[in-house]
């Protein structure tokens, strides 16, 4: 092996794992502190257990909706990006946005990932009460349809141990406190070790 092979070798051997969490006002860490969101926490939580290689980006938008994901998806995910964990809909729902419209968006955003070998993590979320059984009975089963559909890994609940905790949200009763984003951080880590590791391991095959 030549020296300008092995450098390359070598380069790509300490090329770090990029994680790009792409979603809304939970992923972007709304009204926290640079190192109370989600992303950083994760990267925390990843480096304590070892994953020193392993680069979380945030690419949350506050307010986005799936339909705002959907046209920010090429430009906010890098050529050097190796999995995502994607989070939309929350909004959609919020708004009363017709889930099929929120499945076709997500499913177009999948789509395009898995055409970059980009690998997904799904995180899913649930229809707000308010918004009736009917809605919540067309809107809750997106992600575990898409999960299915596409054999992705799937977080069914992305706030899943914070809802309806006042001790783990902020004054409006909806976003994470950093508390609140530790118990969401803590409860999809092991999806994201998986993630990482299954990743890694389809791109060391021949």
């Amino acid at each position: 092996m030549g020296f300008a092979a092995a450098s390359q070798a070598r380069a790509e051997t300490n090329k770090p794992f990029v994680i790009v969490g792409f979603g809304d006002s939970l992923m972007a860490g709304y009204l926290l502190g640079p190192d109370e969101g989600f992303v950083p926490q994760l990267q925390k939580a990843l480096h304590d257990k070892g994953f020193d290689n392993v680069v979380v980006r945030n690419a949350g938008v506050s307010g986005d909706t799936t339909s705002g994901g959907l046209s920010r998806l090429d430009w906010s995910i890098g050529a050097e990006t190796d999995a995502v964990i994607l989070e939309l809909g929350a909004n959609d729902a919020l708004r009363g946005i017709d889930p099929e419209i929120t499945r076709d968006n997500l499913e177009k955003m999948i789509e395009t990932l898995k055409k970059r070998h980009i690998a997904v993590l799904l995180a899913g979320m649930l229809s707000p009460p308010n918004m009736g059984s009917d809605y919540a009975g067309r809107f809750n089963t997106i992600y575990p349809d898409l999960a299915k559909k596409y054999s992705l890994s799937l977080y069914p609940f992305f706030l899943d141990g914070v809802t309806t905790h006042d001790n783990l949200t902020l004054a409006d009763g909806m976003h994470p406190n950093p508390q609140g984003v530790a118990v969401m951080v803590k409860g999809i880590l092991p999806k994201v070790e998986a993630l990482i590791a299954k990743t890694q391991a389809s791109a060391a095959r021949p």
